[in-house]
């Protein structure tokens, strides 16, 4: 088993960024589609994309895929595909799954016979007469359909991608570590230039910016599903946490700032920063944003304000954007980057954004406004 096809699975509106960081991890024949970024690699490959991968959700693993228009369809094509290659004798197999224009919409039954259809299988391959004890390693299997063309995955991340492992504490709508990576990635901030979050909430965009900024793996403090896999040699994982080692620079000064009018969301940050190994490098503050006076020229604030969307709040929000607007008239070197669901937030905030580019918070629609400073 020399080569595999691997998905990385995004929010939309991600895919493309996600397409071109694989690109980036030397990746080539990389396929950008709906939601996800399709690429060959290789069984050793698996560690390394989980490890590296800032902006993606999940990587799965395609173990086939076909058209199916009945069930006895979906059970043979299902049945003829290798999945001893990949699930080991004794190995835990769920399937989930999804449905989507097909003649096959059934999800329940879909997944009950894509799960017979496997268990025959490996019941044959591995010539076992009674049940399959299902006691070892656990392997997620997901069948996808979608206008009748069916993609039958392994899951080999476990728990989504975003969860880096260092969120000890949240507030009540916490910004997906996914997303917060790719804000600051659409900007061209690497690490060497101030960076401030005047609304951090649990601190999750300066976290990113500064694992971004020292070159740190975001999967260097969790688990993986696909770690207890027999055919991903525990090799595969010590060399891919090498070469994280190797890679992370921290030693690089970094220049990023977190802050939030409320205290209790400044200590939140403080905990989860010392959870990723980061507690030194960041200071948090509590302030308001009409507050910031920055001293230094050519900074970048990337923020994720409150949106307004309870009619009470509202009108306190668009003070806040409006003051927001007005300060940072001030400081014209500066770049300003914002994500919110305001519908009229150039507007109130008194500036066209030079750039902007739609993208999902979530389920709620936002806007990714992009002021450029003068250089």
């Amino acid at each position: 088993m020399d080569k595999i096809t691997l998905i990385a699975t995004a929010a939309m509106g991600l895919e493309g960024i996600v397409g071109q960081e694989l690109r980036d991890l030397g990746y080539e024949n990389v396929r950008v589609e709906n939601s996800r970024a399709v690429f060959e690699a290789r069984p050793s490959d698996i560690p390394r994309v989980n490890l590296w991968l800032r902006f993606a959700d999940r990587v799965k693993l395609l173990v086939g895929k076909f058209n199916a228009y009945s069930f006895d369809e979906l059970f043979e094509n299902t049945k003829a595909l290798p999945w001893e290659q990949f699930i080991s004798e004794d190995g835990e197999f769920p399937v989930i799954g999804k449905s989507k224009k097909s003649k096959l919409y059934s999800v329940p039954d879909c997944q009950a016979i894509v799960k017979k259809a496997i268990v025959e299988r490996m019941k044959q391959k591995y010539g076992i007469a009674d049940r399959l004890e299902e006691t070892g390693a656990f392997y997620r299997v997901e069948v996808d359909i979608n206008k009748d063309e069916v993609w039958l995955t392994l899951d080999t991340s476990g728990s989504g991608l975003h969860k880096r492992g260092y969120r000890v504490g949240q507030g009540e709508a916490p910004l997906k570590e996914t997303l917060a990576a790719a804000l600051i990635q659409v900007t061209n901030w690497r690490g060497d230039a101030p960076f401030v979050d005047l609304f951090c909430g649990s601190g999750t965009i300066p976290i990113e910016a500064a694992l971004i900024g020292q070159n740190i793996a975001p999967g260097f403090n969790r688990e993986f599903a696909s770690e207890n896999w027999s055919f991903v040699s525990d090799r595969y994982w010590d060399a891919a946490f090498e070469e994280a080692e190797d890679k992370a620079q921290y030693d690089h000064p970094l220049n990023i700032q977190g802050m939030d009018i409320d205290p209790k969301m400044i200590e939140i940050s403080k905990a989860n920063a010392m959870e990723a190994g980061l507690g030194d490098l960041i200071p948090f503050k509590q302030m308001q944003a009409r507050d910031f006076k920055p001293v230094e020229k050519g900074g970048y604030l990337v923020s994720n304000p409150p949106y307004g969307e309870r009619i009470g709040d509202r009108k306190e929000v668009e003070k806040t954007y409006r003051q927001l607007g007005g300060t940072m008239k001030d400081f014209p070197t500066w770049s300003v980057y914002i994500l919110t669901a305001h519908p009229q937030f150039e507007k109130v905030y008194g500036t066209e954004a030079t750039k902007k580019r739609k993208l999902f918070n979530g389920f709620i629609e936002t806007n990714y406004y992009q002021f450029f400073g003068k250089k």
